[in-house]
């Protein structure tokens, strides 16, 4: 009986499993997909609006002041030679690019300072006003007037200086003598072609005044009026241009071997700059450097 059963089971056979050669197949499969996937995010990210880009290169070259460089149609290498600038994030957008952090970290640092600037404004002036100072006096040279006036440039201006002992004034006198109004009517003209403000400075010396005025105050004034009555009425220069100004005994011109009595009987034509305060403080160190 049981060897009827043993001759009826059948016999269990065991197949050998077969290696598989073509599994490397779908791996590599793999692998190119991924690398056309990367290339086509590669290739779509690449893409910058010419027009856009165009725009772009035309601002920049713009602010830098030139033409912008040529550009050779389908170059799609990278730009050499170009300068590290700051794009504000709205034109790197419109332009289709990203900002570049390095590029968003340039700051002003990177250029002149304030006080560079400001020395470069300020030396640019003194320059401009000694230019002034020059027309002037070739002006009185033409007409043998050379030494009647002296020229400083300070924090206000060019300070064109009356100051010649008693060409000008005589002692408690505001009238105007024959060589002043030829000095006035010389470098009127200048003057009239110059878009500054024009400041009329009277002074006196201390001698205490009698008659007429009652205080050198009222001297000093009288004298600054009578110059720009002459460099308004005579000479044409705009009366919205020049003021008047008296300032009596108080602000005295010590000169090294000048009589402070003579030298201070005087008016003081000052050509005002019109540049910022912190600019034109710095014009007496460079007249001082200039010698």
């Amino acid at each position: 009986m049981s060897g009827h059963r043993g001759r009826g089971r059948k016999k269990h056979e065991e197949h050998e499993e077969h290696e598989n050669h073509e599994r490397w197949a779908v791996s590599y499969a793999d692998m190119m997909t991924v690398l056309v996937g990367l290339f086509i995010v590669l290739y779509s990210i690449s893409q910058v609006d010419q027009a856009k880009f165009e725009q772009l290169r035309e601002s920049l070259a713009a602010g830098f002041g030139h033409r912008a460089p040529s550009m050779l149609d389908g170059s799609t290498g990278a730009l050499t030679g170009i300068e590290a600038i700051e794009i504000s994030p709205e034109l790197a957008e419109e332009a289709g690019i990203e900002a570049d952090p390095v590029v968003e970290g340039l700051t002003e640092s990177d250029g002149p300072t304030e006080e560079e600037l400001n020395l470069q404004a300020a030396t640019a002036e003194y320059d401009r006003l000694q230019g002034i100072a020059e027309q002037v006096q070739q002006a009185l040279v033409g007409q043998g007037l050379g030494d009647r006036v002296k020229f400083r440039i300070t924090e206000r201006g060019l300070m064109i200086g009356m100051v010649a002992d008693d060409v000008f004034f005589t002692a408690a006198s505001a009238e105007l003598s024959p060589t002043a109004t030829r000095v006035i009517d010389t470098i009127t003209p200048v003057l009239v072609r110059m878009p500054e403000e024009i400041s009329v400075e009277g002074h006196a010396n201390i001698l205490p005044v009698s008659g007429r005025y009652a205080t050198n105050w009222e001297l000093s004034a009288d004298r600054a009026t009578q110059v720009l009555r002459r460099m308004v009425e005579v000479g044409g220069l705009p009366a919205t241009r020049v003021s008047a100004v008296g300032f009596g005994d108080a602000r005295p011109l010590n000169e090294p071997g000048a009589d402070p009595l003579e030298v201070n009987r005087r008016v003081d034509v000052v050509v005002v700059s019109g540049l910022p305060e912190e600019i034109r403080m710095l014009l007496p160190l460079i007249a001082a450097q200039r010698g």
